[in-house]
């Protein structure tokens, strides 16, 4: 067998090990079996769950391979196939590219110069990108570091509405640098050329606007959407099932 022969053979495996067992592919003699709209139909033979599939024309595909005995579902796996490569490719599609923008200060700075800074740093944070805000000390500016870490501050107080810092600053040669990472999920509350409401309650603004990120991660957390899996297709009472008896005592030699 040449090499290329071996690597396609390779490929064919992990294919069929990573894809569920369907239809005849089902080697066990009996499976706990479910109906096309998630209905239990109770333990059947593997046999009589086979002619089942044939008749309603859908295919028996093993959601659960762990249980005791497997469970198996009537569905359209074709079908299914293709609904989670769609999903899988819309989540791809918004999965937003971060970046590290950077932003270079001088320690004297005009005001005019600083405030273009800042606005392109916003734009930058809205953007969902990271900020990399940077400090080039000349000649004995470098003696005075309390200065730049004085105008990153400033600096991250003018983006706090649309930023958090990430890293503080810290001296690096002739530079100080300052890493500023986006509010998540700031611009699904602004939306699309909207005024940004102020936020209400106590605190410093720096305060606030951690608050709110923290909120946002919270949300975005509890809406987040479950891996697709063929397993989802298995109804809650009997991955509960399936739960309890994979954690139960295991048999010893002695019982």
């Amino acid at each position: 067998m040449g090499s290329g022969d071996y690597q396609h053979d390779t490929q064919a495996r992990r294919y069929l090990i990573s894809e569920p067992r369907v239809n005849e592919r089902i080697r066990v003699p009996e499976v706990r079996l479910v109906g096309p709209e998630g209905e239990q139909v109770g333990i059947v033979r593997i046999e009589d769950a086979l002619r089942l599939a044939v008749e309603a024309d859908l295919d028996l595909v093993e959601v659960a391979p762990k249980a005791k005995p497997p469970v198996a579902k009537l569905m359209d796996f074709g079908k299914w196939k293709y609904e989670a490569a769609v999903k899988a490719r819309q989540s791809r599609r918004n999965q937003a590219t971060t970046q590290l923008k950077e932003v270079r200060f001088r320690l004297k700075i005009e005001d005019h110069d600083y405030q273009t800074k800042v606005s392109q740093a916003q734009k930058f944070l809205k953007a969902g990108d990271k900020v990399k805000a940077m400090i080039q000390f000349r000649g004995r500016e470098q003696q005075r570091p309390e200065l730049g870490v004085q105008l990153l501050e400033r600096f991250a107080d003018d983006v706090a509405e649309f930023g958090e810092v990430e890293s503080k600053p810290r001296q690096d040669g002739r530079n100080m640098v300052m890493v500023v990472g986006p509010l998540r999920g700031a611009q699904a509350t602004r939306g699309k050329g909207g005024a940004h409401k102020p936020r209400q309650g106590g605190g410093s603004r720096r305060d606030r606007a951690a608050a709110a990120a923290r909120e946002a991660r919270e949300e975005e957390a509890q809406q987040a959407e479950p891996k697709n899996s063929i397993a989802d297709a298995m109804p809650e009472e009997l991955k509960q099932q399936a739960s309890q008896a994979n954690d139960g005592p295991k048999p010893g030699p002695n019982n």
